[in-house]
């Protein structure tokens, strides 16, 4: 069922990993698919030729969203070739190295800070105008289970996706009198590009813990982004939706 009805929707990030997944996911149910992407240009692309071979409608956004004036230019480009954004879905990621408490810096906070705070509000503040006219958007956030689970040597990022978490509360009380809903997809570890060269042992320490006893997969995501985006979530706002097959039950 094409339950997206063509409606317009940006996903950050999506050249490659959950992004990517994400994009194809919103496509295959009827969406109107804005690719953003920074420098891969190949892999961005390679995304692209996918979702059109299945008949679905994308174009690709080479833009910085950390940066305001990138933003304002790409929201413009996805208004002159689809329309006003009906869905943004904040999935772009900086490098997430751990770093032991020592030896991190604010620059370190900061960095992730940009990608999980500012580029959002970048992005909402372009299109927030547009959405309260219309009275209606979706705003769907990837956090993460880290801020549960508090994992070591990871501070920087796990004090950004926990702010992420905290402005999506905090926009869904300010934002639900416009109808417009503010949520939150909390993943678990899903193996992605990035963790080629993960050792076994790793992963079964990980799945060890999990009541399901698997890793889920990157559509895993893109299913519940799918649901979040569509009519069927519209009494639903301020959540945190974990998706880590029973890894944290928050």
């Amino acid at each position: 069922m094409k339950n997206l009805n063509e409606k317009v929707v940006l996903v950050t990030g999506a050249s490659k990993g959950l992004g990517a997944s994400i994009a194809k996911c919103v496509a295959n149910n009827g969406a109107r698919v804005a690719l953003n992407y920074l420098k891969d240009h190949s892999k961005a692309a390679q995304v692209v030729s996918e979702i059109e071979k299945k008949g679905g409608m994308v174009k690709s956004y080479a833009y910085d969203i950390t940066e305001e004036t990138a933003v304002i230019k790409m929201v413009e480009g996805i208004e002159r070739d689809f329309g006003e954004i009906d869905v943004i879905v904040n999935n772009a990621t900086g490098p997430q190295h751990m770093i032991k408490l020592e030896n991190q810096i604010w620059d370190d906070y900061l960095g992730q800070l940009d990608f999980f705070v500012k580029a959002p509000l970048l992005l909402l503040k372009a299109n927030l105008d547009k959405m309260k006219q219309r009275r209606a958007g979706r705003i769907i956030n990837i956090g993460s289970e880290v801020v549960e689970l508090g994992s070591k040597e990871f501070g920087h990022y796990v004090a950004a996706k926990g702010a992420m978490l905290a402005l999506t509360r905090s926009w869904a009380t300010e934002l639900g009198p416009f109808g417009i809903t503010c949520n939150l997809v909390a993943p678990g570890w899903i193996p992605v590009e990035r963790h080629l060269g993960t050792s076994e042992e790793d992963y079964n320490l990980y799945k060890a813990n999990l009541p399901l006893g698997h890793q889920g997969s990157p559509d895993d995501i893109g299913q519940v982004v799918a649901f979040l985006a569509s009519e069927s979530s519209k009494f639903i706002t301020g959540q945190k939706i974990a998706v880590n097959g029973g890894k944290t039950f928050l």
